[in-house]
């Protein structure tokens, strides 16, 4: 079954309604990574129909963008490159900085190290309570006007923040958590994006690794990966979510012949105008990927995936833990 494809304002391709997302690659937060190996990952996303690759500067301090870069050489035109600006390193810790100056200097380097001349969709990483949204989104649409970039996305900004955003600039995308168990923008982002025909880059599609069905009780992690700090993956929620994903496998196994992986990448692609990104270190990671594809969820399935969920998970908790902090004024 062939991949799906969504459009985007201003990118003069088809793009996959699977991305790939490349947090891990950069290793931090996510217990290291191999380098070669996240090269060839890449490549095998593009070799299988994934043509969006979504990244960002602080993934591994460039480090995720490179490899970008070094992965795509000769092949570049097959690909749509997202990335995202706004975020800095401060001692030792992120923060947010979207001014003009900060993005200015953010692109030059992206297009260093992503080995390119222009950039597909950018980004604004998090929204920066220290900046007017009109110096942001007029330095974005000066980018656009110059050809450095094609696309204007934000990522984690509120209706209201966008409403604002988009008097200086065109707004394409936005990039907000969103997975069967984070579905915070249900009320929200979503009919916003809908109604101003917007794509939702939903990040977390399988949350976390979650709902890849891979993970038991025993499942340890390094010691400074992001899971750690997710309540999602500590007692007493992990058993609770544990059990959760074990009833919608077998409910995905008995209804559709599908694993909950491919259960979850649906249920996403199924919500509107969305592309799932799928967060992969390794090539036998975006195994199942075709699974996806070719079906879709009824009704009645929404309402027994909803069931399912209420009768297992007690204490459900959402993504705040990972919002970075912001600059002192």
């Amino acid at each position: 079954m062939s991949i799906e494809h969504i459009s985007i304002a201003g990118i003069d391709k088809p793009v996959s309604r699977i991305a790939l997302g490349t947090w891990s690659m950069g290793g931090w937060m996510w217990g290291g990574a191999d380098d070669a190996v996240s090269i060839q990952t890449i490549r095998h996303a593009l070799d299988s129909g994934i043509n969006l690759i979504d990244t960002a500067p602080v993934y591994g301090k460039g480090l995720s963008e490179e490899l970008i870069g070094q992965a795509l050489r000769g092949v570049r035109h097959q690909a749509v490159i997202a990335t995202k600006a706004g975020l800095q390193w401060d001692d030792g810790s992120v923060r947010r900085n979207a001014t003009a100056r900060r993005l200015r200097h953010e692109v030059e380097d992206s297009l260093r190290r992503l080995e390119t001349d222009y950039i597909d969709l950018y980004q604004i990483h998090w929204p920066d309570p220290l900046v007017a949204q009109q110096e942001t989104a007029e330095e974005l649409e000066k980018l656009r006007q110059e050809g450095k970039i094609l696309a204007v996305g934000v990522s984690n900004y509120s209706p209201a923040q966008m409403d604002e955003f988009r008097q200086y600039t065109a707004l394409a995308t936005v990039q907000p958590p969103y997975n069967l168990f984070e579905r915070a923008i249900d009320s929200d982002i979503l009919p916003y994006a809908r109604q101003h025909e917007m794509v939702v880059l939903a990040y977390g599609s399988l949350c976390r690794g979650l709902l890849t069905g891979s993970m038991h009780a025993e499942t340890a992690f390094a010691s400074d990966d992001v899971r750690n700090h997710d309540p999602k993956f500590r007692a007493p929620r992990f058993a609770q979510y544990l059990e959760a994903v074990a009833a919608l496998d077998l409910f995905a196994r008995e209804r559709h012949d599908k694993s909950v992986l491919a259960l979850a990448l649906r249920w996403v692609l199924d919500q509107g105008p969305t592309i799932a990104l799928w967060g992969a270190r390794k090539p036998e990671q975006l195994k199942g990927c075709e699974q996806a594809f070719g079906w879709s969820l009824s009704a009645d399935d929404l309402q027994q995936i909803d069931r399912i969920l209420l009768n297992t998970v007690k204490d459900p908790v959402g993504p705040e833990f990972m919002a970075p902090g912001t600059r002192q004024g």
